[in-house]
C-alpha cells in the first residue's frame, strides 16, 4: 500500500509515531509522512532544519515532506497559537501538492493536538478518496477548555464542529485511552467506527543490559522516581506537599526531567528545607533511562483532576510497566483503573494529599516484600496490552481491514 501520514510531530522529535512509520515502511508498505519543521520541545528549530534547509527528505526509506511552522517559542498562548494556525495553513497547501502528484491508498492520522491536524488528512481522503484512519490521543475541544483555560462558547464552538467534521470523515477513530470513548460517542454515532489502540513502551526497557549503565550515585533511602515533563499538569504542588508532610522518613524523591515548574519546585525544595529528600537531576536520553528506573522502588506519575487529564493514560505508563517496577500516583480516572486492573501498584486521587501520606507510611514503606510481585505483575500486564509488537500486530489488522 501507499500510505500518507499526517502528524505535527515527526522525527528528529520523539513520538511514537515514528514507530508507526518505520513498521510499515519495514513491511513493505510506501510510507509518506507530512509533517512540520521539527521544533518540540525545545520551541525553535532544530539544528538542521529551517525555512529553506530539509523540507524534504527520506528517513529510514521514508519519504518526509515537512510544512513551514511558526516555532512554538516558550509555549506561551499566542506563540502557541500561532504555531498550531501556521501549520493548519501550510499542510493544507502541502497536502494538495501531495495529492495531485502522488497516489495514495491510505491516510493514518496521528492526533496530538491540535485537532486541525486532521483537516489535511480529511482533504486527502476526500481528493483521493481513500480510507481514513484517525488517532485520537487528545480530545478537542475538551483540551482547550480543561488545560488551555478557554472558556469562549464561540471558540469552544467551532472547535467541537470541527472535531465532528474529521470524526464524520474517518472510517476508523482509534483511541489512546479508553477513557475517550464517552467523549467522542458525543460527537456523534461513531460507535461502529472506534477501536482502542494505545500506546506502548520502547523495547529497550525490557533488555536487562540497557539497565547496567553507570549513572549518578542516587541518595540512600526508599526511592520513589518521576520522569518526564514538570509543567502545570502534573500537579507537583499536591506532590511537594505530600513530600514535605513525609520529609521525617526516609523517602528520597528522585525527579527526572525538565519543565516550566521546575524552578517553582526548586523554589519550594529551598523554602521547605527539602534538600534532602527532593532530588532534582535534569534531562537525560531516553536510552539512559532504563538504568535510572532500575534503581527506582517505585516509580512515580501524578495529573491534575482536570476532566480531560481524567480520561487520559499518560504514555510514561507503559514505560514504567515495561521497567518491571510498582507504580505509584496520584491521578484520577482511567490511568488509575488502568494501575489497580493490573494489580501494577497503587493509586490515590489526584488531590488526596492525605491519602498519599498514609498510602506511603501505613502501607508501602511497612509492606516493601509485595513490592517485587506488583512489579512483575507490572511487566506482565504490559507484555499483554502495551507491547511494541502485540501493537504493531493491531495496526496491521486495522490497515488489511475492508473498511479501514
Amino acid at each position: 500500500m501507499k500510505i500518507l501520514i499526517c502528524t505535527n510531530h515527526f522525527y528528529p522529535e520523539t513520538f511514537k509515531v515514528n514507530d508507526i512509520a518505520w513498521h510499515l515502511q519495514e513491511q513493505g508498505h510506501e510510507v509518506t509522512v507530512l509533517t512540520a519543521i521539527p521544533d518540540y520541545p525545545r520551541g525553535h528549530y532544530f539544528e538542521g532544519y529551517g525555512i529553506f534547509r530539509k523540507r524534504v527528505e527520506t528517513v529510514r526509506g521514508v519519504k518526509v515532506y515537512r510544512a513551514f511552522i511558526i516555532p512554538r517559542g516558550k509555549g506561551g498562548t499566542l506563540r502557541l497559537a500561532l504555531n498550531y494556525v501556521s501549520y493548519a495553513l501550510s499542510s493544507v497547501l502541502l497536502v494538495l501538492y501531495l495529492c495531485l502528484t502522488r497516489r495514495f491508498d491510505a491516510v493514518f492520522v496521528h492526533e496530538t493536538s491540535p485537532v486541525m491536524i486532521g483537516i489535511p488528512g480529511v482533504l486527502a481522503k476526500k481528493i483521493q478518496r481513500i480510507p481514513l484512519c484517525f488517532w485520537v490521543l487528545d480530545l478537542w475541544p475538551e483540551s482547550l477548555s480543561a488545560a488551555g483555560g478557554i472558556r469562549n462558547k464561540h471558540v469552544l464552538g467551532f472547535f467541537n464542529r470541527m472535531t465532528r467534521w474529521i470524526y464524520r470523515h474517518s472510517d476508523k477513530i482509534l483511541m489512546s485511552s479508553n477513557g475517550f470513548r464517552e467523549s467522542i460517542l458525543k460527537k456523534g454515532d461513531f460507535a461502529d467506527k472506534l477501536e482502542f489502540f494505545p500506546n506502548w513502551g520502547e523495547n529497550l526497557f525490557l533488555d536487562e543490559t540497557n539497565r547496567r549503565q553507570a549513572l549518578p550515585t542516587l541518595p540512600d533511602g526508599f526511592r520513589i522516581m518521576f520522569a518526564g515533563n514538570m509543567g502545570e499538569a502534573q500537579n507537583f504542588e499536591n506532590v511537594m506537599e505530600v513530600a514535605r508532610r513525609l520529609k521525617d522518613t526516609n523517602i528520597r524523591w528522585i525527579l527526572i526531567g525538565d519543565g516550566r515548574k521546575r524552578r517553582w519546585i526548586e523554589s519550594y525544595i529551598a523554602d521547605n528545607q527539602l534538600q534532602d529528600n527532593v532530588f532534582l537531576y535534569g534531562n537525560h536520553p531516553i536510552t539512559e533511562m532504563p538504568s535510572w528506573y532500575a534503581q527506582a522502588d517505585m516509580l512515580f506519575l501524578s495529573l491534575k483532576s482536570n476532566e480531560i487529564f481524567d480520561l487520559t493514560v499518560p504514555a510514561k505508563l507503559q514505560a514504567y510497566m515495561a521497567s518491571a517496577k510498582p507504580v505509584l500516583a496520584m491521578i484520577n480516572g482511567e490511568t488509575a483503573r488502568v494501575i489497580h486492573d493490573a494489580k501494577a501498584g497503587f493509586a490515590t486521587g489526584a488531590d488526596d494529599i492525605d491519602g498519599m501520606c498514609s498510602l506511603i507510611k501505613e502501607h508501602i514503606l511497612l509492606n516493601r516484600t509485595s513490592l517485587t510481585s506488583l512489579g512483575t505483575n507490572a511487566l506482565n500486564y504490559y507484555m499483554q496490552h502495551y507491547h511494541h509488537d502485540i501493537c504493531m500486530q493491531h495496526l496491521d489488522k486495522i490497515f488489511r481491514s475492508p473498511n479501514r
